[in-house]
This record gives structure tokens, C-alpha cells and sequence, in this order.
């Protein structure tokens, strides 16, 4: 089991094997034992759960993930202390809907979005590449401190934590039959798979196929969609979006700076200065279109619901979280919108008109 993280708790599970025998096999990539950060809830919350796959980007080769080891996203040993805000705060005028839930940050020390499952470890690097097994070592830790109960439940990922929680987002809902409402969110994770011809910058395909073969992600996904193609294809939301059952909301913006970058090369920093040419407003403008046409289909707003602004950011659930700095889509609050649709007050499937990013 992980490391549990509070204000006072630091308790280590490792398992045990047919002799009786404790034995460790979930690791960050350096061997270390993967960690979480909770915050208990009280009051009315005190039985809801939300639950938050940490981002950081991802290791796609040995080099990189040997890096990667010696920091906090790849080693417990490093992990710093971590502060509940934005969606985590306990402030009821910030965050009125989950201000007094129980909340959990599963820390990122994979390198591969929580879906390795390498048994072998080469001495030479020891290097761990079990991200798929955190997640469960994670659940069923959780469980017993008081998930298995929980009334309200929110399985979440920002970043490249995004695809881990739509990607288990079902699995969530089995593993608690009774609770009366759960639901998914991802932030800024809806990166897409762009045309050949609108592509600039080395692109997620690319990223995705190396990280696949590297941490064998390939027995995480789910086999439909890896029976009609590629695995690394079956890492992009817009071919894996509709296998998922469980209530999905999704935040994202068409200019986020992560699949603008990788996408089109680095437009961000031009953008940023007020002076893009007018044939990267094409490109921005197309790759709006083209991330609108690969979202999930609006009928059903209550089984799907989506928040797109058009703003140059990413990861913004913590640091947008706050009625000072936060995005509207049509007079709307993504805070509103999120938690009206999470708690069937109304269905909220937002998109911003803009077709270049708002300053």
C-alpha cells in the first residue's frame, strides 16, 4: 500500500506473498513505496470522498524516467509537503460544494499516468514502471479508512492525471456499488490526436507510443478499444471517451498550453506578446474546430458535461479555483457550472464562442 500522508499518519502496507512473507510491489520508479495526501472531511462531508490523480507530464524513455526519479514525480523519498486549496480548500465561500469533503491528492511518481505494469526490473536502472498498480494499491487503502461508505464520490485528474480518471473512472463506480452519487471530472487532459497537415510540433502520438512500449500501458487499457487499433491511439479521450458508463464532466480549453505547444510548436510565448501571425490564428482557430469535433456529444448532458473556455492555461483546478481568478463561459463560473452539474441542480455543457484565445 501507499504512504498516507496527514498531518500525522505516515503508515506503510507492503503485502504479503503465499509464505506469509510481507513483500512490496507497488513503487514509484525508484523503488520507493507511492504516497497520497488526505484531508479528512467533517460535517454534512464528513461521507463525501473527492479523490485527485496528480499530473506532471510523462517519462518515454530510460534517461528521462532516471530523471524523473530522482524528484518528487518519481520517488516518495522527495515529495514535499502539499497545500488544499482551490477545489481542495475548506473555504465555504470558495468552495461551496466540497469545501468539507474528504480530500485526496495521489501524488504522481510513475512517469506513465498511473497505467505501468512492468513485473521485471532491470538492476542496471532500477527503474519501476507500476503505475496501474498505485491506482489499486491507492483504492483499497482508501476503502478502508472510509471510502467504501462514502455518500458523494469524485474520482478526478488534471493533466496527464486526466486520462488515468477517465480511464478508471468505471472502475471507481464498481468498486463503490452502494453510493448513491459518483461522477468523474478531468481538467485540461483532453489532448487530441490533430490532422496531419495542421500539425506543427511533434505531437501526442508520438509521446503516447514511446510511453506505451516503455511502461507496457497496453494491459491497462481496455481491450476495446485496443482490439480496433493501436494501444498509443487508445491513450487519446477522443477514441476512448465513449466506452466510459460512469457520468463524465470534462474542463478543458481548445488553447491549452500544453496541446498547443505540442501540437503547433511553440505558440504560446508569441501569443502571449499580442503578435501571432495571421497564419497561427488559422492554426489555433482549426485546432478549436477540430478539438470541438472529437468532444463527447452534448445530448446527454447529464451522463457528459464539459466546460471549454478559451483561455491560454492549463491545470487549473487548483490554482482557478478561486472566485477572484476563475473561468466564465456565459456568465457562468466553471465552479457553478461543475458543481450544478455534479449535483443535478442543471446540466451544464459550456463553450465558449471565442475562436482565438481571450487575453
Amino acid at each position: 500500500m501507499p504512504i498516507y500522508i496527514d498531518d500525522s499518519v505516515h503508515s506503510y502496507w507492503q503485502g504479503w506473498d503465499n509464505g506469509g512473507n510481507k513483500i512490496l510491489r507497488t513503487f514509484c520508479l525508484d523503488g520507493s513505496p507511492p504516497a497520497f495526501y488526505m484531508d479528512r472531511g467533517f460535517g454534512e462531508g464528513a461521507q463525501s470522498w473527492m479523490i485527485h490523480l496528480s499530473g506532471g507530464g510523462w517519462c518515454r524513455d530510460v534517461r528521462e524516467c532516471q530523471n524523473r526519479s530522482t524528484t518528487s514525480f518519481g520517488s516518495s523519498k522527495h515529495m514535499p509537503p502539499f497545500k488544499f486549496r482551490g477545489h481542495f480548500s475548506n473555504n465555504k465561500n470558495a468552495n461551496p460544494d466540497l469545501f468539507n469533503w474528504n480530500k485526496v491528492m495521489v501524488a504522481y511518481c510513475d512517469g506513465g499516468a498511473f497505467t505501468g505494469d512492468v513485473e521485471t526490473v532491470d538492476p542496471a536502472t532500477n527503474l519501476h514502471f507500476r503505475g496501474a498498480r498505485i491506482f489499486s494499491a491507492v483504492m483499497e487503502d482508501l476503502l478502508s479508512k472510509g471510502l467504501k461508505d462514502a455518500k458523494n464520490a469524485l474520482l478526478i485528474g488534471s493533466s496527464a492525471g486526466a486520462y488515468p480518471a477517465m480511464l478508471y473512472c468505471d472502475r471507481f463506480s464498481k468498486l463503490l456499488p452502494n453510493t448513491p452519487r459518483l461522477k468523474c471530472l478531468t481538467d485540461s487532459g483532453y489532448f487530441i490526436n490533430v490532422n496531419k497537415n495542421l500539425q506543427k510540433g511533434k505531437g501526442f502520438k508520438t509521446i503516447y507510443k514511446a510511453l506505451v512500449t516503455l511502461h507496457g500501458s497496453a494491459k491497462a487499457l481496455p481491450k476495446s478499444c485496443t482490439s480496433r487499433m493501436k494501444p498509443e491511439l487508445c491513450f487519446f479521450p477522443q477514441n476512448m471517451q465513449q466506452y466510459i458508463k460512469t457520468p463524465l464532466y470534462t474542463i478543458m480549453s481548445p488553447f491549452d498550453i500544453v496541446q498547443v505547444e505540442t501540437s503547433l510548436g511553440d505558440y504560446y510565448n508569441a501569443n502571449k506578446q499580442n503578435n501571432c501571425s495571421a497564419n497561427q490564428k488559422k492554426n489555433l482557430r482549426e485546432l478549436r474546430l477540430e478539438l470541438l469535433s472529437k468532444f463527447p456529444n452534448a445530448s446527454d448532458t447529464k451522463s457528459r458535461g464539459a466546460f471549454i473556455d478559451s483561455q491560454f492555461h492549463h491545470a487549473r483546478l487548483q490554482s482557478y479555483w478561486n472566485p477572484q481568478n476563475v473561468s466564465v463561459v456565459n456568465n457562468v463560473t466553471m465552479i457553478k457550472a461543475f458543481g450544478d452539474w455534479y449535483f443535478d441542480r442543471q446540466y451544464y455543457y459550456l463553450i465558449d464562442k471565442h475562436d482565438l484565445p481571450i487575453p
